[in-house]
């Protein structure tokens, strides 16, 4: 089973230091080699992106940073895992080396998963 891991946290302003972009590598690697971890990427400050909106009809485009959120998407990860629990240690995992955070993570949909009901029954 594939998740989607959405990494959300404090928006820090400054770049992780080299220990921590060390730790995480580590993990990264480790992960990748196992077969776990089939994609990953973090996220530049929100000041850089836009969120872009439709409502009754109307677009809006916002221009970051986004203030008025309390926490913003830092990264995603792609996880293969044999069951929700799996990917949920693995995601614990992540967040003992990431710190502060909280990570939404959702099955994603495969070929020949007809229903929410069978992902639900495989997790």
């Amino acid at each position: 089973m594939k998740f989607l891991s959405i990494y959300k946290s404090v928006e820090r302003g400054v770049p992780p230091s080299q220990e921590e972009m060390s730790r995480m590598g580590q993990l990264i690697e480790k992960e990748m080699k196992a077969g776990t971890l089939l994609a990953t990427e973090g996220c530049l400050p929100s000041a850089l992106g836009a969120r872009v909106r439709i409502s009754g009809g109307k677009l809006t485009v916002t221009d970051g940073p986004f203030t008025e959120a309390k926490e913003v998407i830092g990264g995603f990860a792609i996880l293969q895992a044999n069951s929700k629990a799996e990917a949920i240690e693995m995601t614990k995992n992540f967040l003992q080396v990431a710190g502060d955070g909280e990570c939404e993570l959702r099955q994603v949909y495969e070929a020949g998963q007809n229903t929410c009901a069978d992902a639900a029954a495989a997790s």
